[in-house]
């Protein structure tokens, strides 16, 4: 009854999330240009209201997007030059604003980028960087308002370009999705920590999510792997390994106020160790996580509460929901160049049990002088369950290392 109850809430669920995305004016890159300082670019956003009727809008401080170079996609936050209070724009009419982007450093090695607004708009806007010594004069950011055919200001973003391998037509599909990483902490029986993860976007052109696009474009499959590794022991086995595929339809973040933008997903999600016999653990969730997230000074502060139902057999282990629950909290603040804390808790209300994993990263870039395209990585973790194994047994972890994605 319960499976048959959370299946039938999950379509209304998507619609009402897909309903507040599409209530906001659409918003797109329409020229970016290099600036003044060297590693950065001028960005004009323009925002469409192509509906019959005027819409209030507030261009955001700051608006994350999403950098493609050379297959790999880098989250990114745009910076308004000027600030200006919210204008109302008449209907089949638009604005416009200037936004700073500061290029990661590991984004200039590639002849070209594309830069996606997290927004849901239609497509990404592809540009070359710059030459050495190029710069461009600032663009006044007034604000103000224009009448025009829609259509013809969104021609002026290109479709995003994968650039895939030959004979991998489909490679621009696949991007990072949970933080990968490899963290050692001596001194237990599962010293090693590494993770992988990747998600591929099933139908539609890479990037093309939410918004106007074909809803199915918002189906994803998602593969996250976890090992523990016992450095110390003879031979230096793996405790254990979790893998976790899962399906889930994605709503990117857009703005639905002058400050907060909202997306989520929902999906089902299959935990299991691999092993048989007492050592045997699995489950399967069904969840919905909407996530917020609003601009705090100079940091970015996200919060996505989800709800899980267990669905199939529990038999590995019976008693899984008593340390697990069926809520947890995703939080996150932080800076695209800088430091980033990330945060994923759950907890039993009726158990009193739970736990929380942490992750600081920072990158390594910014501390030695050098190309090397990696973070610094702090985790930890305190409570009931760090892998399916242990789900019963009370763990305290803290562990450094390094990683690639976060």
């Amino acid at each position: 009854m319960r499976f048959a109850a959370t299946i039938a809430m999950m379509p209304l669920a998507i619609a009402t999330i897909q309903a507040m995305a599409q209530t906001a004016p659409r918003m797109l890159v329409s020229n970016i240009a290099p600036a003044e300082e060297p590693g950065n670019m001028r960005v004009e956003v323009t925002v469409l209201n192509p509906g019959p009727e005027p819409k209030a809008s507030s261009l955001p401080d700051r608006i994350p997007a999403e950098l493609t170079t050379n297959d790999q996609r880098m989250p990114v936050t745009l910076e308004r030059s000027h600030p200006s209070p919210g204008q109302t724009i008449a209907p089949g009419g638009f604005i416009q604003a200037q936004y700073l982007l500061r290029l990661p450093a590991e984004s200039r090695h590639g002849p070209s980028l594309t830069l996606s607004l997290m927004t849901g708009s239609a497509s990404g806007y592809a540009f070359a960087l710059p030459e050495a010594g190029t710069a461009m004069a600032a663009t006044p950011d007034t604000g103000q308002q224009a009448s025009a055919d829609p259509a013809s200001v969104a021609e002026t973003s290109e479709p995003p370009s994968a650039k895939p391998d030959r004979g991998n037509a489909f490679l621009g599909n696949l991007s990072s999705y949970a933080p990968i990483y490899a963290v050692y902490g001596p001194g237990t029986n599962s010293d090693g920590r590494i993770q992988i993860s990747f998600k591929y976007q099933l139908f539609g052109d890479p990037g093309a999510v939410g918004g106007d696009n074909p809803l199915i474009n918002g189906i994803h499959f998602a593969y996250t792997q976890r090992l523990f590794w016992d450095l110390g022991a003879h031979s230096s086995p793996f405790r254990n390994i979790d893998y976790m595929p899962e399906v889930f339809y994605l709503l990117p973040a857009a703005p639905v106020g002058k400050q907060i933008a909202l997306g989520g997903q929902a999906g089902i999600r299959h935990e299991s160790n691999g092993r048989d016999g007492l050592a045997s653990r699995s489950l399967n969730a069904m969840y919905i996580q909407p996530v917020a997230t609003v601009p705090v000074g100079k940091y970015t502060l996200s919060l996505g509460p989800r709800l899980s139902f267990y669905v199939g057999s529990l038999a590995d282990n019976p008693d899984i929901k008593r340390y697990r629950g069926n809520t947890s909290l995703f939080a996150e603040i932080g800076r695209d160049d800088g430091l980033r804390l990330s945060t994923n808790s759950r907890f039993n209300f009726s158990s009193g049990k739970g736990a929380i994993d942490a992750e600081l990263s920072y990158p390594l870039d910014r501390i030695i002088d050098s190309n090397l395209n990696l973070y610094i990585f702090g985790q930890g973790f305190a409570g009931y369950g760090e892998n399916l194994l242990d789900y019963n047994r009370k763990i305290t972890r803290l562990r450094i290392g390094i990683g690639i994605v976060r």
